[in-house]
């Protein structure tokens, strides 16, 4: 466990009645509500409660993957300035699903998945919270039926409440410990404002999670916890009227599927400006880390794939420039990365290096002088062809096994408001020229600075 609506699809797809395959999971009944194939192998049923179930099937492997992607995350929180702040609420729900339901205690839950060899956790993020499994193809009612117990029936004692608080006031200590979180926290916060949706921690603070009640954590549950509000994805040797089948079942719990879903309002928005400047945090580190960068692109930006090629060439492995240039050429720090992330209103660009204190000074003008160049310059041909090989082998190698077709599957369906193929993606990658990349870099790399250090004093 760890912190960190329906819409518009791509074009082209079938409605098609579920047809298993002769895996061990075949002989599934067509499913209830609307079923579309939106690729081979790919299908979609969305239930009349609203519940959204995306399946891929892979022949040839024999494990099975599954996730439930809830459309809640810390930026759905109060703010921590509200007197009923709920911020931590997201991630501390996600710890207590795991405490047991009326029908299994917290054990029982780990008892089953560890004696099938099953591995079962969960993440939350500033715009989703996800719980995931894999299992043997053969196991995959065990999984489903295990996480639609934890979704619709968990219990939310005040014992478990109080015995979670804890368990996670370490783990934002253990945060804080964390340079490399520490300066990434501090990063976005100076850049959206500490307390905004995007700008504030996942976790929560000390003091958000010491004051959460648990009547708090139950209203923030059934508010965001609806049907319509959740995907199911899964991918692996299974059939998709199988998995949907599973799901009814397995949700139908406490009536959780009965009903007609409400609209859930997509999340979109006026951009959301950042704000450059400088900020510092005094740690006891042997080491200072350092993230430099600027307002990138919001998430729906065609650019992003031109993005993606020139973040590559900066500081995406180790030929890319600021690898070469602050690691090998000067020896200056162990570890030198650039990144580009990007929600629905809003995205930022970086670099992030740690490095001793004495090498500051120079490792941030050698990092401002290549962002120089690259708004000035851009990327050679050359950096072009190598960066499209870098994207194009990280993501089909990247989606070799099940919970990456899953993850895949899940973000698409509950974030994006497209499903793209895979030889889509890599012909959008292909597509990109060289002047796209030098117009997205001149245009990013010029923009103001937001400098986030944080170190010894």
């Amino acid at each position: 466990m760890s912190s960190t609506s329906s819409t518009t699809r791509t074009a082209g797809r079938q409605a098609t009645a579920d047809r298993p395959s002769g895996s061990a999971s075949s002989g599934a009944t067509q499913p209830a509500g609307s079923t579309e194939e939106l690729e081979p192998g790919v299908h979609r049923t969305v239930l009349t409660s609203g519940l959204r179930v995306v399946t891929e099937q892979m022949p040839g492997v024999r494990s099975a993957a599954i996730g439930v992607w809830v459309g809640v995350g810390s930026r759905d929180e109060n703010a921590a300035t509200d007197t009923a702040s709920t911020h931590g609420c997201s991630h501390f729900l996600e710890h207590l699903l795991f405490k047991g339901t009326s029908e299994r205690s917290a054990l029982d839950i780990s008892v089953a998945l560890d004696a099938v060899g099953g591995e079962f956790n969960a993440f939350t993020a500033k715009e989703y919270t996800c719980f995931h499994a894999r299992v043997l193809d053969e196991d995959l009612e065990l999984a489903v039926d295990i996480i639609g117990d934890m979704i619709t029936s968990s219990l939310l004692t005040d014992e478990d409440v109080e015995a979670e608080r804890d368990v996670i006031l370490d783990e934002i200590a253990m945060h804080d410990d964390d340079p490399d979180d520490v300066v990434h926290n501090l990063f976005a916060a100076q850049a959206w404002g500490e307390d905004t949706p995007l700008g504030r921690g996942i976790a929560g603070t000390v003091e958000s999670i010491e004051a959460l009640t648990r009547d708090q954590i139950e209203a923030f549950y059934r508010e965001h916890y609806r049907p319509e509000n959740i995907v199911i994805s899964a991918a692996g040797n299974l059939a998709h009227g199988t998995v949907v089948a599973l799901v009814e079942r397995a949700f139908a719990r406490n009536g959780f599927l009965a009903g007609v879903a409400a609209p859930v309002p997509p999340r979109t928005g006026e951009p959301l400006r950042v704000a450059p400047g400088e900020v510092r945090a005094t740690r006891p580190f042997e080491q200072v880390n350092v993230v430099l960068g600027m307002e990138g692109l919001r998430r729906d930006d065609d650019r992003r794939f031109a993005l993606g090629i020139v973040n590559a060439a900066l500081g995406g492995g180790t030929s890319s420039r600021l690898f070469q240039e602050v690691r090998e050429h000067r020896g200056l720090a162990y570890s030198v990365y650039s990144f580009a992330g990007a929600h629905a209103e809003s995205g930022l660009v970086g670099v992030a290096v740690g490095c001793l204190p004495s090498k500051v000074e120079e490792v941030l003008d050698v990092v401002r002088q290549e962002l120089r160049a690259l708004a000035a310059e851009g990327i050679t041909a050359e950096e072009v062809a190598r960066g499209k090989g870098q994207l194009r082998g990280g993501l089909v190698l990247g989606l070799e096994d099940p919970a990456s077709r899953m993850s895949r599957l899940g973000k698409a369906e509950l974030v994006h408001d497209e499903l793209l193929t895979i030889d889509q993606v890599l012909d959008r990658i292909s597509s990109v020229t060289v002047e796209e990349c030098r117009d997205v870099a001149a245009e990013i790399f010029s923009r103001p600075e937001i400098l986030a250090i944080v170190g010894p004093r």
